[in-house]
């Protein structure tokens, strides 16, 4: 892997689910910059909030489909119409607390829908390497102090955790059933929690604790004791993209799940992850108000990134104050001035690009 990931996705065909979402508008960003040909497929962005891929004007340059991934006809035609090499499966229900109120949903999304898009991507010659994008909550949550690994069991409590959890076992069981013999090496992608500029989800901590700044509002804080494994949003997308071309180039070697968490240093309870938001910026105000009585969240939750780093040659570029610090930098110039929603998007891209050789490992 001598050559640059710019240089080697310079053309490439990669269709990409969930593209205007948050991780996706990033992947996107990243893409078209690199000079991908790309197509996108996810629902619109959602009404009454902010939506980077619409602040960035990420649908120029791209094809940009905007249609439900359970909707299998829409699926197969955008499919078939881009006869991409490399799919990077993003499209999900992700929120946690919404997925108390609409488990059914959240299961037929994230599992049905991603057993549907491998169906159909056996069914397209051009394809020559799937990564399924999952996440740290598909293990069966233990509370373990060490990070969990690959090989460690699926599970989950909440029902996004479970529908994350289901989704490896399908990505497994297409795998073994019919990509591997269609000559299709698909991989799953496990991320810690991510953060970065952009995010204006429902319910995400630093989502709230951004917009209550910026509105010089305070915060409440519902589980300041929860562990988590925080990462910026750019970190994950860098493993995806490796894996993708790992994948291309040498078939079924890297065709099995990997995690792209943070080191184990970086998973910090709430309450820290707080503390150093408002030394970035003061206006930050959080009030912890634990919820005893909310739904069931895990305690204790990191990941094992050691296989990546010695197989993948994926390390974190970014500590964690890097990381809070590109995140609350982002924020802030947008406040400021809304317009600058792009240009920070390329810069901040660029500046993470440069803390690797461009071949996707750390410098």
């Amino acid at each position: 892997m001598s050559s640059s990931l710019r240089q080697w996705y310079h053309g490439r065909r990669v269709f990409v689910t969930g593209h205007t979402g948050f991780k996706g508008s990033w992947l996107v960003a990243w893409l078209r910059e690199a000079g991908a040909t790309v197509t996108g497929y996810a629902l619109p962005p959602e009404s009454g909030r902010p939506s980077l891929f619409q602040m960035a004007e990420l649908a120029q340059g791209i094809t940009s489909v905007l249609a439900d991934v359970r909707d299998r006809s829409s699926l197969e035609s955008a499919l078939q119409s881009a006869q991409p090499e490399i799919v990077l499966h993003l499209a999900a229900q992700a929120l946690v607390r919404r997925s108390y109120a609409e488990p059914v949903a959240t299961f037929d999304t994230n599992v049905v829908g991603t057993a549907q898009l491998l169906d159909l991507v056996r069914k397209v010659p051009s394809v020559r390497a799937v990564v399924v994008v999952t996440s740290d909550k598909c293990y069966e949550n233990r509370d373990l102090e060490r990070g969990y690994r690959e090989d460690d069991p699926m599970g989950g409590h909440d029902p996004y955790s479970a529908s994350k959890g289901c989704q490896e076992l399908v990505a497994a069981a297409f795998r073994r059933s019919y990509l591997t013999e269609a000559g299709i090496p698909t991989a799953t992608a496990r991320a810690g929690n991510v953060i970065g500029g952009g995010d204006w989800s429902e319910d995400r901590l630093v989502t709230d604790l951004m917009m209550a700044a910026a509105a010089e509002r305070p915060c409440a804080v519902r589980n300041p004791d929860a562990v988590r494994p925080w990462q910026h949003v750019l970190e994950p997308l860098r493993g995806y993209l490796m894996l993708g071309r790992a994948l291309y180039e040498t078939g079924t070697a890297y065709a099995e799940g990997w995690n792209f968490g943070p080191d184990l240093d970086d998973a910090v309870p709430v309450r820290e992850l707080v503390a150093r938001m408002t030394a970035a910026w003061p206006r930050v105000h959080a009030e912890l108000a634990p919820s005893p009585s909310g739904p069931h969240e895990a305690r204790l939750l990191r990941l094992d990134n050691s296989k990546a780093g010695e197989r993948l040659g994926w390390r974190p570029a970014l500590s964690l104050d890097e990381t809070i610090s590109m995140t609350v930098a982002w924020y802030r110039a947008v406040h400021e001035r809304p317009a600058t929603a792009r240009a920070m998007l390329h810069q901040q891209l660029l500046d993470y690009e440069r803390r690797t050789d461009g071949a996707g490992h750390t410098r």
